[in-house]
């Protein structure tokens, strides 16, 4: 869950609409609350919020269960230090697919998110369209190579694989890399990102690289 939020350029909080389900995780100790404030405290500031199991409110697909949901998340988060009006809320059901691809016939009376932010706005129907919103941070790929490492991998008949991800700069096959705090030099022979080996691997790339004569 850290690992995986810390090196996210956005988040989307999946909150359970089902009677209890909801109060369960917005409560003190929920996991609502602590997901959301684990988001902002690593460095994730898009987020997006999915109202997921609509099909399982009393009635089903309640437009004023929604709005109950809606206004008490925007409310705690607003207090974690995320803006509201940028932050798309979505109702959607997952059993079915409602509102995830595609707008949703059992929801008519929802009319769509909308938000603003100095970028400028955005609006849409559907979970898809709220990712597609996502405004790409600025990869810098002029600065020198950055790269905090997450894990080593030893794997027979290739050696050492590092795997993180790129933060500044560009790695590629050739590079000679330094590790720190070992002030360890070596040549890295390949990348790999999910199983295909790449050029270059640029800033926001989970990556994999062997490096040579490294145990």
């Amino acid at each position: 869950m850290i690992t995986g939020t810390s090196q996210a350029d956005c988040a989307v909080l999946i909150v359970a609409a089902g009677t209890g389900e909801f109060e369960a995780g917005i409560s003190k100790n929920g996991q609502t609350r602590e997901h959301a404030l684990l988001a902002f405290t690593l460095g994730v500031k898009q987020l997006i919020v999915g109202v997921n199991k609509m099909d399982s409110t009393e009635p089903p697909f309640s437009e004023a269960r929604f709005e109950e949901i809606k206004k008490e998340v925007s409310s705690y988060i607003k207090k974690i230090g995320y803006n509201p009006a940028a932050v798309a809320f979505g109702p959607i059901s997952g059993w079915h697919g409602d509102n995830m691809l595609e707008a949703s016939s059992n929801m008519g009376w929802f009319k769509g998110w909308a938000i603003e932010r100095k970028e400028g706005k955005a609006d849409g129907k559907t979970l898809i369209e709220a990712l597609d919103a996502i405004l790409p941070p600025a990869r810098p790929t002029d600065k020198p190579l950055r790269l905090p490492l997450q894990d080593v991998y030893k794997i027979g008949g290739i050696g050492t694989v590092p795997v993180g991800r790129v933060e500044t700069g560009v790695l590629k096959p050739g590079t000679v890399v330094t590790f720190a705090p070992a002030n360890l030099t070596t040549e890295v022979k390949s990348v790999e990102m999910h199983h295909e080996a790449l050029q270059e691997a640029v800033p926001g790339d989970n990556v994999g690289f062997n490096v040579k004569n490294v145990s």
